[in-house]
């Protein structure tokens, strides 16, 4: 009996010292050996996460049940629903804010009443500016997000320099049924971890 006792420690002490399943990332029961990031790209995503979960719940305590936050190699991608439109663009620019910020995937859906013609028109609009900047050799376009609310166009992202951000302006003034523009542009140079 004492044998048998012994053999099944042993395979659960060695069980233990394989590898651990985290509820990381890539999601829960993927082991960190399988993980493709070093260590400290780990724990640097890590750090963001928390920081901009923290920064969230002082915002809005609500939003910790809401809003899920993952991130990978220094991008942000967020999830969950909110009421209004406002609460989605507030994350959006909280997570832009998040020291070592990246990119920003946003799939925060919103809580509303639907308007067929009100969500055509802002479809349009942030296709016209998306076509444009992917049109203009000045702007790196997938460093950019775009959102349109009731006709008011929001823009977050890096640029790599003034030129960038005046082009990416420029493009927006020229949409017809644009009523309002706000920008939320970083500098390349503003950021802790730059890209390669």
């Amino acid at each position: 009996m004492r044998k048998k006792f012994i053999i099944l420690f042993l395979l659960c002490f060695l069980n233990s010292c394989v590898g651990s399943s985290t509820g990381g990332v890539f999601g829960t029961g993927v082991s960190v050996a399988l993980d493709p990031r070093t260590l400290g790209t780990q724990i640097d995503d890590s750090i963001m996460q928390k920081n901009l979960l923290a920064r969230l719940a002082l915002v809005e305590k609500k939003y910790l049940v809401q809003i899920s936050v993952k991130v990978l190699d220094g991008r942000i991608f967020l999830g969950g629903k909110v009421e209004e439109p406002e609460e989605k663009l507030k994350i959006t620019k909280l997570a832009w804010e998040t020291k070592g910020t990246r990119s920003v995937k946003n799939n925060i859906t919103i809580k509303q009443k639907f308007s067929f013609k009100n969500t055509a028109i802002d479809v349009l609009i942030t296709s016209q500016l998306r076509t444009a900047l992917i049109l203009n050799k000045n702007v790196k376009a997938a460093n950019f997000n775009i959102d349109t609310i009731n006709r008011k166009t929001y823009i977050f992202g890096i640029a790599h320099n003034e030129d960038e951000r005046r082009e990416i302006i420029q493009e927006a003034k020229q949409i017809t049924d644009l009523k309002e523009l706000v920008t939320s542009i970083l500098m390349v140079s503003d950021l802790s971890r730059q890209k390669n």
